[in-house]
């Protein structure tokens, strides 16, 4: 219990100065995740869903915690520059795990009163929608927070909901569909290293329609631990689209746990895409609660050198009539190591369920190691359900094709990694995101990618 016992010891020490920082809303869930944390600790190998990654290990080393609130002197919207830039998108940012609503820093009135009047144009939205703190909005939020992350006996996520102070919420009415894209800018910015934890609640009434793109940066070279927790529940006929793309570096440690609660006809489509990174596991635990609820589930990996990138997802088909896919590809160079586990469970009741469940391999070299353990968990007859997994390296054959053509061998090998995870990008319904990719992932395998360039917030 020794990386356990910094944080119990954390909380109960610091507990009035987190309260006083946080909403009534965030604080009424908060006693009750301190005491599930102190009984289920962080989740061991031991425990299925956890056992190609040591969470223990993750969280040992001594992080500080900005759990005072103290303002970062930094403007994102003026400083902010990056390789996934604005794609006609409504642009928001969150700076750690804090909202970022105004101008800050040492800047004039003048200066400030002009970059606020860019970002309320850049950023007008459809009557009723709020992107926003979760703190400035109690009434809406009582109504979802911790409903369904507090369903899973997860420590991390009790870890979450007993440190987290702020949060970001989508609320989209009934009946509105966003005609353009939102965009979270999850900047990583300190001093020191650093563990923040950040909340999203996501609301989609009935027959809402939004799409959502998180990007995540580090802008300094400090080590830096991020949980975080997305709660999504979108209502009867509507229609998510939630892409987060991580591009950090390798000294970043990302623990992202999503809970979606899908309601009848509606539609879901989750993308995760690593790009590059310290140390990645992602958790997804989506549940079709509605009769004739779909979704589409994909995950895109490129590592190397040390990185470690796990998947672990879980569909819940509850209803029937259910449709679900998943489709995840990684390719993995030097000595990184990958690991996806996926699981469909068919409850007994959800007749006529389609679901399949894919998730092919590219090891580039012998160092690499993939872990893969795709499963289906049926308790109804009348189904139709498929899964399978893949592991190999490159095809010797395609090699040998494209080299007696004159393609140099580095040339040859990076066609043939891009040719194996272009499919998952192409099945990406966000357009401009899906051209972006493109270029971002050929600039990553000829390692011109190395981390968020650019990203020069601290002057």
């Amino acid at each position: 219990m020794k990386s356990e016992a910094q944080y119990i010891d954390l909380y109960e020490q610091c507990r009035e100065m987190i309260c006083r920082h946080s909403s009534d809303v965030m604080n009424a869930a908060r006693e009750a995740a301190f005491q599930r944390f102190k009984s289920l600790g962080f989740p061991t190998q031991k425990v299925e869903r956890y056992k190609y990654t040591d969470m223990a290990a993750l969280f040992a080393p001594d992080y500080g915690l900005n759990l005072n609130r103290l303002v970062i002197p930094v403007n994102p919207y003026d400083a902010f520059r990056c390789d996934v830039p604005n794609l006609s998108t409504l642009l928001y940012f969150v700076v750690n795990d804090v909202f970022y609503s105004k101008v800050e820093g040492q800047r004039s009135k003048v200066e400030g009163q002009i970059l606020n009047l860019k970002s309320q144009i850049s950023n007008l939205k459809p009557e009723g929608v709020i992107i926003d703190s979760i703190n400035k909005h109690p009434d809406i939020v009582a109504k979802y927070y911790n409903r369904l992350a507090s369903q899973d006996e997860d420590g991390i996520t009790a870890l979450n909901t007993m440190l987290a102070q702020d949060g970001l919420l989508v609320y989209v009415p009934r009946g509105v569909a966003m005609d353009r894209p939102v965009q979270i800018i999850n900047i990583l910015r300190s001093d020191v290293d650093l563990m923040v934890n950040r909340r999203v609640l996501i609301v989609l009434e009935e027959g809402a329609e939004a799409k959502l793109l998180f990007c995540d940066h580090a802008a300094d070279d400090k080590h830096f631990l991020a949980t975080q927790v997305i709660e999504a529940f979108v209502g009867g006929q509507a229609s998510l689209d939630l892409y987060c793309l991580e591009e950090t570096h390798a000294k970043n440690v990302r623990v992202s746990n999503v809970y979606v609660d899908q309601q009848r006809d509606s539609h879901v489509n989750h993308n995760v895409i690593t790009l590059h990174n310290g140390t990645t596991r992602n958790k997804l635990d989506l549940v079709l609660n509605g009769e004739g609820a779909e979704c589409r589930c994909s995950g895109c990996v490129i590592a190397d050198k040390q990185q470690h990138v796990d998947n672990n997802t879980l569909i819940t088909h509850a209803k029937p009539h259910g449709t679900s896919r998943e489709l995840y590809k990684y390719v993995l160079n030097d000595e990184a190591t990958g690991a996806f586990a996926g699981r469909v469970l068919v409850v007994k009741d959800a007749q006529k369920t389609d679901s399949q469940m894919t998730n092919q391999n590219l090891c580039a070299t012998k160092q690499a190691r993939m872990y893969t353990q795709p499963m289906l968990e049926i308790y109804a007859d009348d189904v139709k359900c498929a899964h399978g997994s893949t592991v190999g390296q490159l095809n010797d054959a395609a090699m040998f094709y494209m080299r007696q053509r004159g393609i140099p061998e580095k040339e040859a090998r990076t066609l043939l990694q891009q040719a194996f995870i272009n499919e998952v990008i192409d099945q990406m319904e966000l357009a401009p995101l899906r051209d972006r990719l493109h270029y971002l992932v050929d600039k990553r395998f000829r390692g011109e990618l190395s981390k968020c360039e650019g990203c020069k917030l601290c002057k």
